[in-house]
């Protein structure tokens, strides 16, 4: 029977090709959101991807989304997906607590909340497939992101220690770090900003969400087992370390 993977933010902009290229590579795909009902509904109608609405920053409600999409789907989750995140940005001397916490909670402390919720039944099974979204900001800083470049590099740092507690168990955890893609989040930024953004990329362009897809399904097939504790660099050559 084939692998179920769950995709947190999965229903709109790079969680949404990620659920649907792992879709149609075969997977049974769950599709967690937040809070819009309407986009959801809308991505279940024409995808036919289950959608389940929890918050990721809370755990007790992690632990339900977790149970109920095993109940459903007559198993536990076996290829998982932290895609989920938000941004508040703003100098830090502006920048309030509740920016900061509500940032922190949902782009990192959910990493904890859905591998905690995973992580036994991958080791009883003794195959697992994690797959971590950081971001180029997380890499290489950005002003006014104080909130969402910790964020994303304690990301980083926590995808290498849990897949060294994963590998004897053939869980592999990696990370993908996608640079400026054209999603809602990066067109909300001003014109004249994004066009300094793309000149400062080698390729010319923004990244596709199907580019980031295309990494994710890379990761998880059964075939990479080899690779674990990586970070793969999707974003068009503007960052190399």
């Amino acid at each position: 029977m084939s692998r179920i993977a769950l995709v947190t933010g999965g229903t709109r902009g790079i969680g949404a090709a990620i659920a649907t290229a792992l879709r149609d590579k075969g997977y049974r795909v769950a599709a967690n959101y937040g809070a819009n009902d309407a986009a959801a509904e809308a991505f279940r109608a024409e995808t036919g991807i289950a959608v389940y609405k929890f918050d990721v920053a809370d755990f007790a409600a992690c632990k339900d989304g977790v149970a109920r999409i095993a109940a459903d789907f007559g198993g536990p989750v076996e290829v998982l997906v932290n895609n989920a995140g938000i941004t508040r940005d703003g100098t830090l001397h502006r920048m309030t607590p509740d920016q900061w916490a509500a940032v922190i909670q949902t782009n990192l402390a959910s990493c904890f909340n859905l591998c905690r919720l995973v992580i036994e039944p991958m080791r009883e099974r003794r195959f697992g497939r994690i797959v971590n979204v950081g971001s180029i900001n997380g890499q290489s800083g950005q002003y006014g992101q104080v909130n969402y470049a910790a964020a994303k590099s304690g990301i980083h740092g926590f995808t290498k220690a849990l897949a060294q507690e994963g590998a004897a168990q053939g869980i592999t955890v990696n990370a993908i770090a996608p640079g400026y893609v054209d999603t809602e989040m990066v067109r909300a930024v001003p014109a004249n900003v994004l066009e300094k953004i793309v000149a400062r990329i080698p390729v010319g362009r923004l990244g596709k969400a199907e580019d980031i897809a295309r990494g994710v399904v890379f990761l998880v097939a059964d075939e990479a087992g080899f690779i674990t504790g990586s970070t793969l660099s999707i974003n068009g050559g503007q960052h190399m370390y």
